[in-house]
């Protein structure tokens, strides 16, 4: 292998994940070979799991820029997740407030 293709190797991207380089690479495969067997079968339930969610990102990135191809949309907007636990509760005298809600709904 020349330092050429080492190189490009190196800084191939998938999906805009960085594919591991080749020396990486070997030393996992010589490690292989001193795995126990249920270590084996964690590191493959661990892999398909990684390549099931990489082929979900993939799709789905398919998917969004087939929409904005279309002209479908203009841009995908990707919602922001605030933390529920951030929310605190509060005490409320008197009657639940579900049953006030009833009452006026009526």
């Amino acid at each position: 292998m020349t330092n050429d293709i080492c190189y490009n190797w190196k800084n191939l991207h998938y999906g805009g994940i960085k594919i591991m380089t080749p020396i990486s690479l070997n030393q996992i495969l010589e490690r292989l070979e001193t795995m126990k067997t249920e270590e084996l079968h964690q590191l493959d339930r661990t892999i398909q799991k990684h390549l099931a969610k990489r082929q979900d990102t993939v799709k789905q990135a398919a998917f969004h820029q087939s929409l904005i191809d279309s002209g479908l949309v203009k841009q995908i907007k990707h919602p922001a997740y605030d933390a529920i636990s951030d929310r605190q509760l509060i005490s409320v005298k008197g009657k639940p407030v579900s049953e006030t809600i009833i009452e006026e709904r009526r």
